[in-house]
């Protein structure tokens, strides 16, 4: 197992001098990756690149490129491009988002998001194949066939021969759609005690592939975790609440939220009601005093080395791959201090690589 690094947006100041503080020192200490991602302030590919421009050994990231914020071929165009600036480190994570921001930000539909992700996945694959691209589905034609365009192959040469996809899923149906197209899966709010019932989707995926594979030999189930060190765990647990607040209260409507209703399924369904309740009624720090400290636990990284030891230990016997840390420390000095200590938990714990 891996440690990787999440360094979320860019909001503004001088934050983006903080990640770049943050990703040389997960470099440093022998970090396979750092994630960016984007919803609707600073994109991911742009902070990407800036990163991989001064850095030389870490993996670079999209958790997540939105799928209804670019056609496939202008993705293939950006992972290709990030693969060869990086020398062949770009790592290309997908994601549909949600309603709110497709139909409220990009103007699109979200409407059938496990075809239209199939269909994208395999636009993207065949034009980083460098295929000349011809593709006939249900909301994607390439080319246009009533005009003058023309099939066409990508120019520019990624690294690889292959650039590693991964899925952002949260439901059944889209853990089984990443284990049959994707080569890694991007997980939130994931409790190793859970994270078996999650795997079981994707290795159904699995068996759907071509070659009817069910083992994850080779696939990356990548494990998005809070990091807080301190002797006080409930203390620690604290800077946590603000966040999943936001996922399982605000990230969505009553009707669909897809973080609440996998906090459902965790067996959280009177306080995911709950949380969501308070935060839609914009009652946010209500909201985020409800959401319970073992909830917080089970997905986070906190406490001192020892601790984070059995927890990483407890993720590596559920399956994960790559356990991808955010600091939640006030400071940068003390969120490199954190990303310093979960490093020792993981040599202590014996079981990376």
């Amino acid at each position: 197992m891996r440690l990787g690094l999440n360094i979320g947006f860019v909001y503004g100041g001088d934050d983006h001098l903080d990640h770049l503080r943050l990703v040389k020192e997960a470099e440093a200490l022998g970090f396979s990756v750092t994630w960016a991602a984007e919803a609707y302030g600073s994109d991911a590919a742009t902070l990407l690149s800036w990163i991989a421009a001064q850095t030389t050994t870490i993996d670079v990231g999209a958790a997540v490129f939105q799928i209804p914020a670019r056609t496939p071929a202008m993705t293939a165009m950006t992972a290709a491009t990030l693969d060869r600036l990086s020398n062949g480190r770009f790592r290309l994570g997908l994601g549909v988002s949600g309603p709110q921001v497709s139909e409220g930000w990009h103007g699109v539909r979200f409407s059938q998001p496990l075809l239209r992700t199939r269909e994208y996945v395999d636009i993207v694959n065949a034009a980083l194949r460098r295929e000349t691209v011809a593709y006939e589905g249900k909301y994607f034609t390439l080319p246009l066939p009533d005009g003058p365009g023309k099939a066409l192959k990508l120019t520019v040469r990624p690294i690889r021969d292959h650039v590693p996809v991964y899925l952002a899923a949260v439901g059944p149906k889209n853990l089984e759609l990443a284990g049959e197209i994707a080569d890694g899966w991007l997980g939130i709010l994931n409790d190793p005690g859970f994270l078996g019932e999650q795997l079981n989707h994707i290795r159904t995926g699995r068996a759907a592939r071509q070659n009817r594979q069910q083992d994850l030999d080779g696939f990356d189930v990548v494990v998005t975790t809070p990091l807080m060190t301190g002797d006080d765990i409930q203390a620690a647990a604290d800077p946590v609440r603000g966040y999943a607040a936001l996922y399982i209260g605000g990230m969505g409507s009553r009707e669909k939220n897809f973080y609440n209703a996998l906090a459902v399924r965790m067996g959280y369904a009177e306080e995911a009601k709950e949380i969501q309740d308070l935060y839609l009624d914009k009652k946010h720090r209500e909201a985020m005093a409800a959401v319970p400290f073992g909830f917080l636990d089970s997905i986070s990284l906190l406490g001192d080395k020892a601790r984070m030891a059995d927890k990483l230990t407890a993720y590596a016997e559920a399956g994960a791959t790559t356990v991808a840390l955010t600091p939640f420390a006030a400071t940068v000095e003390q969120r490199i201090a954190d990303l310093r200590t979960a490093a020792e938990a993981l040599e202590l714990s014996g079981v990376g690589n």
